[in-house]
């Protein structure tokens, strides 16, 4: 996955401290990661537009990739909060995470593909299965296996989205387990 890896940890905003609380309760049930992205998705959704969630610096972008800013890691690696923000045109790479995610979009809109693997005489391939579209305000939770995606921007103006993770991104810096190459109609 090729991100700009920008670790902003500024001084968080009242919203996102609230937030931040209620994902700690959430996460704090010890929950499976399916559970748990369940519950924590229903805590961002709220928040989600909210002008007073980020800052301004949180909220840039870069012209070479796309930008995530850690805006949260728990001190036990709990989970985490990140903001990614994406220019018209940026995208990731066909990947799965290390763990449960829930994200939401705050700004914007994201499309999204999603990819299950099949095998055949072959070998291992990708199949898309679903392309969606998440507006501001959505909100969308997966744990692994499963969770075989790409996320793009595909529109005219800056989209942000809110990802909370089960693991210490500001550790790991990346939410990424694995990247993979997508179908060759894509690429």
């Amino acid at each position: 996955m090729t991100t700009t890896d920008v670790r902003t940890r500024t001084a968080a905003t009242p919203r996102l401290d609230r937030l931040v609380q209620e994902v700690r309760q959430a996460v704090g049930q010890g929950l499976p990661g399916d559970r748990t992205a369940h519950l924590v998705a229903q805590r961002l959704a709220p928040h989600l537009g909210d002008p007073g969630l980020l800052t301004e610096p949180q909220r840039e972008g870069s012209a070479e990739d796309y930008r995530q800013h850690v805006l949260h890691t728990e001190e036990d690696g709990s989970f985490s909060v990140v903001a990614l923000v994406w220019l018209p045109g940026q995208r990731t790479s066909v990947h799965d995470h290390v763990s449960w995610c829930v994200t939401g979009v705050h700004e914007g809109r994201e499309h999204e593909r999603r990819y299950r693997e099949v095998s055949d005489g072959d070998g291992t391939r990708l199949v898309a299965t679903e392309d969606v579209v998440n507006e501001q305000g959505d909100v969308c939770g997966f744990a692994p296996p499963g969770d075989i995606h790409r996320v793009w921007n595909a529109g005219g103006g800056k989209a942000v989205s809110l990802h909370i993770y089960g693991a210490d991104i500001g550790r790991l810096g990346s939410s990424v387990r694995r990247v993979y190459e997508p179908p060759d109609d894509e690429r």
